[in-house]
């Protein structure tokens, strides 16, 4: 449990590399964004340490536009975040694991 005394709150919070999710619709939204093959195998890829976009793309042999795509579900509920850094030729978008545990309540504290 998170490490604060506030009662867990109906919503979506980062906490000590732990992702809480609390409630039954955002529990279905997070659901929904690991529920995919391809979201599945970029956080696979991503327990290894963080990856530039492009070679998540290649190592999956998939478009980076579909790749980033996948990658804008997993943001969207806090499990990855992405950073843009200087790469050879431009900038580049790194993607790591934001957390590394996720654990979902279905009933918020009062």
């Amino acid at each position: 449990m998170p490490s604060s005394v506030e009662p867990l709150k109906e919503g979506i919070r980062e906490e000590n590399n732990t992702l809480y999710v609390v409630g039954a619709r955002h529990i279905a939204k997070v659901a929904n964004a690991l529920a995919n093959d391809t979201r599945a195998k970029i956080l696979e890829m991503l327990s290894d340490g963080p990856k530039d976009l492009d070679d998540i793309a290649e190592e999956m042999n998939q478009s980076k536009a579909n790749i980033s795509s996948q990658i804008r579900r997993l943001e969207a509920v806090n499990i990855v975040k992405s950073a843009y850094r200087p790469g050879q030729r431009g900038i580049k978008k790194v993607v790591e694991l934001n957390v590394d545990k996720i654990v979902m309540i279905l009933k918020p504290e009062k």
